[in-house]
Order: C-alpha cells, then sequence, then structure tokens
C-alpha cells in the first residue's frame, strides 16, 4: 500500500454542490507542490444528498476516499473519523464549504518543520455575516472563560499536522471531542499564520447560537474542573450573605422591629442554602452525565459505508 504525503480530511454537511470544486483546487495545489496525496470525505449524515456526490467524486479520481457516518455524531466526531483513516504523513484538516481557501495549504505544509508540528490557520478579513462573527466571538469568548485558558476566535480547525501529532489525537477515548483544544492538550509545539478567508461557497452554517453555547458548555465539562470551582464559591458567597441576613435579623429583632421572632432568617437560609445546593447538584449531575457517557466506551463515529481507494 502506497503511503501518500499528505492526508486531506474534510467533514462534510450541507455543502454536496462546492465538493467537486473543493477536490479540484485542492487536487491542483498539491499536484503542484509535487506532494502524493489522499483527500478524504466524511459525510456526517448531511441532508443534501452528499454522499450520493462523494460516490461519484470518488469513482472519477482515485486520491478521493469517502465515508459515510451513520447519523450526525457532528463536525469534531466527523473529523475524528476522518483522522482515524488517514495515511499521510502530513495531515490537513479543512472544511468542505471553501470558507477555508485551498490555496493557502501549501503556506500551511511548508511551516511544518522539525521544531514545528502544528501549523495553525489564523483567518483575517473573515467574510462571515455580522451574526456568525459575532456567535464565533461570544463562542470562544465564553469557552475562554469556562476553560481559563487564551483562544483567537480567528483560529478553528484548519491547519496542518505532523503524523506524530494526529496518532497522539486518535489515541486519546474522550467521548466529548472538540478537535483544537485536543491539538492543545497535546503540547507539540505550534505556529499561527495568517491566511486568507473564503466566502462560502453553498449551504449555510450547521450551527445555530443556542449549539454554539451548548458545544462550549460541552466543551468546559469535559476539559475543565472550572464550573466545579465556581460553585465552590458560589457556595461560599450564599453562606457570607445568609450570615449577613442573620446578623440583619438580630440587629431588627433586637431593636423591636421584627414581631415574629426568626422568621426573616429561617426563610432566608432556607432560600439561600436551596439555591446553593439545587446548583450544585446541577453542575455535578453535569460532570457525572459526562463521565457516564466515557464509561459506557461508545465509538465517536460509525462509519457504515466506504468508497473510493479505501484500504
Amino acid at each position: 500500500m502506497n503511503i501518500p504525503d499528505v492526508s486531506v480530511v474534510t467533514p462534510v454537511y450541507g455543502c454536496a454542490s462546492c465538493l467537486e470544486d473543493l477536490v479540484d483546487r485542492v487536487s491542483s495545489v498539491l499536484v503542484t507542490r509535487g506532494d502524493s496525496f489522499e483527500i478524504i470525505m466524511v459525510d456526517d449524515a448531511s441532508p443534501d444528498g452528499a454522499w450520493q456526490r462523494i460516490s461519484e467524486i470518488a469513482a472519477m479520481r482515485p486520491f478521493v476516499r469517502g465515508l459515510r457516518l451513520s447519523r450526525n455524531f457532528g463536525q469534531h466526531a466527523a473529523i475524528s473519523a476522518g483522522l482515524h483513516y488517514a495515511r499521510g504523513g502530513k495531515i490537513v484538516v479543512m472544511d468542505c464549504d471553501l470558507q477555508d481557501l485551498p490555496e493557502e495549504i501549501p503556506t500551511l505544509l511548508d511551516a511544518l518543520r522539525d521544531d514545528i508540528a502544528v501549523a495553525l490557520a489564523q483567518r483575517v478579513d473573515r467574510r462571515d455575516s455580522a451574526f456568525k462573527r459575532l456567535g464565533s466571538w461570544g463562542f470562544y469568548r465564553l469557552l475562554e472563560w469556562l476553560t481559563d485558558s487564551p483562544h483567537d476566535h480567528g483560529i478553528a480547525n484548519f491547519g496542518a499536522y505532523r503524523r506524530d501529532v494526529i496518532d497522539a489525537v486518535n489515541a486519546m477515548p474522550e467521548t466529548d471531542r472538540f478537535f483544537p483544544l485536543l491539538i492543545r492538550w497535546t503540547g507539540f509545539t505550534s505556529r499561527s499564520l495568517e491566511v486568507s478567508h473564503g466566502r462560502r461557497e453553498d449551504g449555510r452554517s450547521g450551527y445555530s447560537l443556542r449549539q454554539l453555547v451548548r458545544l462550549a458548555t460541552n466543551v468546559a465539562l469535559s476539559f475543565s474542573d472550572k464550573p466545579l470551582r465556581l460553585v465552590v464559591r458560589i457556595g461560599l458567597s450564599f453562606a457570607l450573605f445568609a450570615l449577613f441576613i442573620v446578623g440583619y435579623s438580630l440587629h431588627e429583632y433586637v431593636a423591636g422591629d421584627i414581631q415574629v421572632a426568626g422568621f426573616t432568617s429561617i426563610i432566608a437560609s432556607i432560600w439561600l442554602v436551596g439555591s446553593a445546593v439545587l446548583s450544585s447538584l446541577g453542575v455535578l449531575g453535569l460532570y457525572l452525565g459526562r463521565l457516564f457517557n466515557g464509561v459506557k466506551g461508545r465509538p465517536n463515529f460509525i462509519v457504515t459505508e466506504e468508497t473510493g481507494n479505501s484500504p
């Protein structure tokens, strides 16, 4: 089996009409470089019949490989599927909507040297709607606050990675996948490079504002214990506030302004302690839910069909 120099992995969802253009542009830049390559397209149960289009393209181009997932597992699970099947010595991850410009791939690959294992694309002059830019900015700010680590909203999945980096990511058994944080956790030396950003050629983003908030929360619960520490702080704040209420109630009782002794302090204590307990149980329940999902050991994706030059 010939091992290609470069594997290009792209999750596919809602962009069936631009897939041939994507393949042609990617292959053009890699042929110009003189690299042997493969393009792995992962159909994440796209609603627009993308699998049929992938099959047609793979039948005409032997360097294209298609994977079809049994259902919609999400973008990062689809990326994981492509990474597990990638054979190249260097791996490029990019979106399928052509906002990640194929013409920037050589810049990222050239940045991979002995001392640089990860080359990340930093998007400049993003050609998105104001709503999407605002949602992306809010997502990464929330993620930054929840995980206590800096995140550049101009950097997403688009990048080039050495084989050893991807092997390390593939070895991680996490159920909740978020590719950028998995890459960061490996600790390999990375470099950010400014790249141009294209206009979306087809479809629309699969992430709504609610989905972005849910994703940020799931990532925080999977990669950080800050929510637990926040619960401790909130509990201490409630305790201090309750002490203040008790002190105030005693003062009012001594002054003769309270007719029913203990009423205010009891009500305040019940509400404050009850709120603290319920919020704490809620956060602990979320973590237990993540732990339960991990203990089940279910796969992150299920490939039901392959096409093209699949081993």
